[in-house]
């Protein structure tokens, strides 16, 4: 198979489309990475995402939608459920909330949960591709599974060329970090993964072990040992600087987190590339968007083990 990479137009739109529509599934910007979707309604297209990541079966994926009543035609929204998307969507929030009985989502697209992950984004790409669609789509991160999520095109196509057969390509993602996902109880809101927005009244711990994307110990990792929380490197290292820690290449050399998650993934490609054979990361913060940045960073250096 090609990989054909088209930027951004309403053309690229209508050519996603009828491959989603056909089955397939397309890689496409949301505001948080580059996302591969598929109709969340058919098992043979969302099929083709485990296959094309290699993504364990029992991983269940995240589904987005256009709007509020698309959203309450697949799960059931309590109270604070409500108010977690009337504050928060669209925008990089995933909230799990039990899967409607009459919803029509593939069971592989929630891994066989009572429950399901759904998101309203805000990128114009993704947005786009839902309206033309018509569907709810499931998008993981658009990469082979447990590997460095993308933020540009050229990432989707170092692990996803030949096994997908369209990129849509809107430059590089604004957030640069996966979605906050939380999941809703009656009245309590359970943190699931860190991601750009803190919800200060959840409380962490969920149930089940793997109930939303991003939950597995190792993920998102490089192809070479990763060491955290090094102010210094060897010379066999290439060393991801932050604040005064000026490094190889540096996430923030003001200390801003916002900077830090935005640039995270693409430097993490940028040093598994390089000839380095180790790569060393300074000590972030672990406050705010700190904990989303150190929560991808301890799960990247198990994988790279």
């Amino acid at each position: 198979m090609q990989t054909k990479v088209v930027s951004f137009s309403d053309q690229a739109i209508a050519d996603a489309t009828r491959l989603i529509l056909a089955g397939h599934p397309v890689a496409v910007p949301t505001e948080t990475v580059y996302g591969l979707a598929a109709d969340a309604t058919s098992a043979s297209a969302v099929a083709e995402i485990y296959a094309a990541k290699g993504r364990p079966a029992f991983n269940p994926l995240i589904v987005h939608v256009g709007n509020m009543d698309d959203a309450r035609a697949i799960g059931t929204f309590g109270p604070a459920a409500v108010t977690l998307a009337e504050q928060y969507w669209p925008g990089p929030l995933t909230i799990v909330v039990p899967l409607r009985a009459d919803a029509k989502i593939a069971s592989l697209t929630t891994a066989g949960l009572s429950t399901i992950a759904l998101r309203i984004p805000d990128h114009r790409a993704m947005r786009a591709l839902l309206v033309s669609t018509g569907l709810p789509l499931a998008a993981p991160s658009a990469n082979a599974s447990g590997s460095i999520s993308p933020t540009r095109a050229d990432h989707v196509l170092r692990t996803l060329a030949g096994k997908i057969p369209m990129i849509v390509d809107d430059g590089p993602t604004a957030g640069g970090i996966e979605s906050t996902i939380v999941k809703v109880e009656r009245d309590t809101i359970y943190l699931l993964r860190h991601g750009p927005i803190i919800v200060c009244n959840a409380v962490t711990g969920g149930g089940v072990d793997i109930e939303a994307p991003g939950q597995l110990a190792a993920h998102y990792a490089p192809s070479k040992p990763l060491r955290l929380n090094a102010d210094t490197a060897a010379a066999d290292e290439w060393h991801m600087g932050f604040g005064d820690v000026v490094g190889t290449g540096s996430l923030s050399s003001s200390g801003d987190l916002n900077e830090a998650a935005g640039r995270l993934f693409d430097l993490l490609h940028t040093a598994d590339l390089s000839a380095a054979k180790r790569i060393a990361v300074a000590s972030i913060p672990d406050t705010g968007l700190g904990l989303a940045i150190n929560d991808r960073l301890r799960r990247a250096a198990v994988g790279a083990r």
